[in-house]
């Protein structure tokens, strides 16, 4: 029979401790590892489906040719906006203070933040920016245009067209803004009003800056610098050659797929405007 020797054995007692404990961290750190693989594999699942998703029934429904009046204030563009609105299945809505630019804020952010963080693998659940990685940027652009077109422009069961006007732009961001609605709206069009700028400059607000001839004169530049960036995406039309000779529109019409009447074109110039 073998002794067993008090002194050694109270010595060892610290070592089993320590091995019982190393054991437990194991073994936490096992569960831990475990909960981390199966995450990775939800998201990458999750991810798997979004990069085959489809469009959204309202979408598989109705194709639209995508316009936007791209402008500065009092350039006549809401006389352009009820021409272009008179035609049938053209839907062309009014002014939204630039809302969609709020969009296109958070989705740069975003992906400034995915991108800067990208990784071969998914970021773990452990790491404080979990997730961002993932963004999907393609289902989040169908999930944009289906809100804007839901909720700003609601084109009616006969749309063809559809759109807004705006006089709101982020001019210092405008090439990359508009490439952003691109994204959003596939084949997106955009028609570049201008006006006589002294006469603009004159009018309303525009009449209480000191500035207000230079001012317009960069916003202008601005446009055409997009307009030249987005190529034949884009189309000029001056609101001074329109009111002029009306058949100055036809072009445009023409380029968006919609039916020009001189003789309704006429009618709506004869009609007031309410702003």
């Amino acid at each position: 029979m073998t002794l067993i020797d008090p002194a050694r054995l109270a010595k060892s007692i610290p070592q089993v401790r320590r091995l019982i404990d190393q054991r437990d961290r194991l073994l936490r750190q096992r569960d831990d590892l475990r909960e981390q693989v199966e995450a990775i594999r939800l998201e990458r699942d999750y991810l798997q489906q979004l990069g085959g998703a489809g469009p959204s029934d309202g979408e598989a429904e109705a194709s639209y040719t995508y316009a936007f009046i791209l402008t500065y204030g009092r350039s006549g563009s809401t006389l352009l906006q009820n021409l272009l609105t008179s035609a049938p299945g053209v839907l062309i809505r009014g002014e939204n203070q630039g809302v969609p630019y709020q969009l296109y804020r958070y989705h740069s952010q975003v992906l400034h933040h995915r991108d800067r963080l990208a990784r071969p693998e998914p970021l773990p659940p452990t790491h404080p920016w979990f997730g961002i990685d993932g963004y999907p940027e393609a289902h989040a652009l169908r999930s944009m245009r289906r809100l804007i077109t839901e909720t700003l422009l609601r084109p009616h069961p006969d749309t063809r067209v559809v759109g807004f006007k705006e006089i709101n732009w982020p001019f210092g961001e405008l090439v990359a803004y508009v490439d952003f609605l691109s994204g959003i709206f596939p084949g997106a069009r955009f028609i570049v009003n201008t006006r006589n700028l002294d006469d603009v400059a004159k009018s309303k607000w525009w009449g209480r800056r000191e500035d207000a001839l230079d001012h317009l004169g960069e916003l202008e530049e601005r446009m055409l610098a997009a307009a030249g960036h987005l190529g034949d995406r884009a189309f000029r039309i001056h609101y001074d050659d329109y009111l002029a000779d009306p058949g100055r529109l036809e072009p445009l019409f023409e380029w968006l797929g919609a039916e020009y009447d001189r003789e309704r074109i006429e009618k709506v110039m004869g009609i007031r405007a309410s702003y």
